[in-house]
């Protein structure tokens, strides 16, 4: 019997599949690009079981890990997986496991290789096969970018891993021939199954911002009991979307990254099983969701691009029943997105600020950065300063070496007295250090780490280890604060002038095409072509028919999207009343005048650090002009300034 059917239960490969997996036993890279839920996962988990050495996977989320995993052990396969959710001491039994060969498969994020003790780990360790799943990600221009993908080829060259396999659903033509370059992929190894699915009717109706909810209580009203996914921007959208939904008798339930996490879970549960049937979502939700029987999926504000939208509906209809996809379209929230994009480039001066930082704070050939302190002074949001870091990266300029907490406080849960008695002789000595260089506020114990350090020679792992310990036993609460990265200054002679315009360059051109990719999706959804066609070509897939007979198009409903309402003209705005406030408080903390770019964030809403500092989010003027275009707003600005 093969290990196919004693170890999977299944019969035989679907033939993408089987392509992919023979292409991987045969010793060489692959590419498998498959629409959601067709299977992509079993193309290394197979191959896994036969090649030689460890099968080491990169994965985006925790959750798609503890999905995978639980299915692994189901089938009796030795997988593991290293993750921020562990102790120290579970990490370092998972190490041990895979440095005896007695794990298959090991499942990391892709941050982890950001720690120097874990990529030496790593190099001791014999690798068959480098997985990268949601592998879009290690595209500039992918969607859903993650900075730290960029540096994986580099780490297969640094691990001398002999075989790539990387997994994903939505690559568009150019995101797959940069992946293909990036891992040396042989085009007939690039294995994509199409875009089409037949049971999914692609549907877009144009509807005003006004009416929308009217017209949702009315499409799901008629779907009562169905399981349904309902898409929206904004968190406090979400929960004001499933409350209405709930006093129309539609049972529905909020779902964001904003809730309590226990919160989430149990709504997630409680969805798998059928208990609610009805998600009103951001995007946080639905990675791993691996429900067959999701009939619905409405996106109530428009999707960040086609990528998140083909992902999205992605997860209707996995049984293969027909399921619908409804898109109610307008142009009403367009600047909201396009706006998330603004807010993400860095002004020049914050580039060159973190470099200066960078040469400056170097002296001994290391840089300790806390990302939050760094972010807030650079007044760049964490995200893209992520990306600045791994740019700097890429250019060869720093090295990541480790991270820490740079403050540990904890709470006695029993008398300091009764936790000593638990030790004696030289132990508790060093519990005896521990206590009385603790400071003691009222509740909790700030750990001194060079005072004790200094007068008892107590390392720092040392001391760590033993509060991990005292916490295990219940002697302790234990917080963790301030993670400090360290980098190796590499090329200590770099000019910063030029690298910072080199930089805001390359984000002004991230910014360029973001915004190109939410024009392309309202072209998308206004065609006057079949859906599903318009669809698998933007994917590359030239298999899918010419008209589907079953989206909006094709019944005869082409979308007209509706203008957004219209705005009185920008030169009818007072620009002084509206910035007044904040060019007084950026004065007083800066003493210099903010730029166009800072005051065209200010006037469209847009939050970055510098704002949370100024409080500027209670002065007048912040979004008085969140319905405008940002690239006018700024281009009024700068007329302005310069008249």
């Amino acid at each position: 019997m093969s290990t196919l059917e004693r170890v999977f239960g299944f019969q035989q490969l679907r033939p993408g599949q089987e392509r992919v997996v023979t292409a991987v036993l045969a010793g060489r890279s692959a590419a498998a690009i498959f629409p959601t839920g067709s299977g992509k996962s079993l193309c290394y988990q197979l191959p896994a079981l036969h090649l030689p050495h460890l099968t080491l996977v990169v994965s985006p989320l925790l959750a798609l890990m503890q999905d995978q995993l639980a299915f692994l052990h189901s089938r009796g396969i030795s997988a593991a997986s290293i993750d921020s959710a562990q102790s120290r001491e579970e990490a370092s039994a998972v190490m041990t496991r895979a440095k005896s060969g007695e794990l298959k498969i090991l499942m990391i994020s892709v941050e982890r290789l950001k720690n120097e003790r874990f990529r030496n780990f790593i190099a001791q360790v014999p690798i068959s096969l480098l997985v990268i799943d949601e592998a879009h990600c290690i595209s500039e221009w992918g969607h859903n970018f993650r900075p730290d993908y960029l540096k994986l080829p580099d780490y297969q060259r640094q691990f001398g891993i002999p075989q790539v396999l990387l997994l994903t659903a939505t690559a568009t033509p150019p995101v797959i021939a940069d992946m293909q370059q990036k891992f040396a992929i042989a085009a007939e190894d690039v294995v994509t199954t199409g875009f089409y699915r037949a049971n999914l009717n692609l549907l877009v109706e144009p509807v005003s911002g006004a009416d929308k909810q009217r017209r949702l209580e009315q499409w799901l009203g008629a779907k009562a009991g169905e399981p349904s996914i309902v898409y929206v921007t904004q968190q406090k959208t979400a929960e004001q979307v499933a409350a209405r939904l709930s006093q129309r008798s539609i049972a529905a339930s909020a779902y964001h990254a904003g809730m309590p996490h226990e919160a989430r879970e149990a709504i997630q549960r409680q969805f798998m099983a059928g208990q609610i049937n009805c998600i009103v979502a951001t995007i946080a939700f639905g990675m791993g969701i691996d429900k067959s029987d999701i009939r619905n999926v409405v996106h109530f504000d428009l999707p960040k691009s086609i990528e998140n939208y083909s992902q999205e509906i992605g997860r209707a209809g996995r049984d293969g029943q027909p399921s619908d996809c409804l898109v109610l379209a307008n142009r009403d929230s367009l600047n909201v997105l396009e706006n998330f994009v603004y807010g993400d480039t860095p002004e020049l001066d914050g580039i060159r600020y973190v470099l200066d930082e960078l040469l400056s704070g170097s002296q001994s050939g290391e840089w300790e950065l806390m990302l939050n302190q760094l972010s807030e002074q650079s007044n760049i949001r964490q995200l893209p300063l992520k990306t600045m870091l791994v740019q700097l990266e890429l250019r060869g300029i720093i090295a990541p070496r480790y991270a820490y907490f740079a403050e540990y406080r904890f709470k006695y849960l029993l008398e300091p007295e009764v936790l000593l008695d638990k030790f004696d002789g030289e132990r508790r000595q060093f519990v005896e250090a521990l206590i009385s260089t603790s400071q003691r506020a009222r509740t909790w114990c700030t750990v001194d780490f060079d005072q004790l350090y200094g007068q008892h020679q107590a390392e720092r792992g040392r001391v760590i280890k033993a509060l991990d310990y005292f916490q295990e036993k219940g002697w302790i609460e234990l917080e963790s604060k301030q993670m400090t990265e360290v980098y190796a200054l590499r090329d200590p002679g770099f000019d910063p002038v030029a690298l910072s315009a080199e930089l805001h360059n390359y984000f002004s051109q991230q910014e360029a095409s973001e915004i190109r990719r939410i024009h392309a999706m309202l072209a998308l959804f206004a065609s006057e072509q079949c859906l599903s066609q318009r669809l698998a070509t933007y994917f590359g897939d030239a298999n899918a028919p010419q008209q589907c007979g079953h989206c909006s198009v094709c019944r005869g409903q082409v979308a007209r999207l509706p203008a957004p309402p219209a705005l009185p003209p920008l030169a009818e705005q007072d620009v002084y009343g509206l910035c007044d406030g904040l060019v007084r408080k950026h004065q007083e903390l800066k003493g210099s005048e903010p730029s166009a770019e800072c005051l065209t964030r200010f006037l469209c809403g847009i939050s970055v650090p510098l704002f949370t500092k100024l409080k500027a989010r209670q002065l007048s003027g912040f979004a008085a002009l969140e319905n405008y275009p940002y690239a006018e707003v700024r281009s009024w600005l700068q007329a302005q300034a310069g008249a």
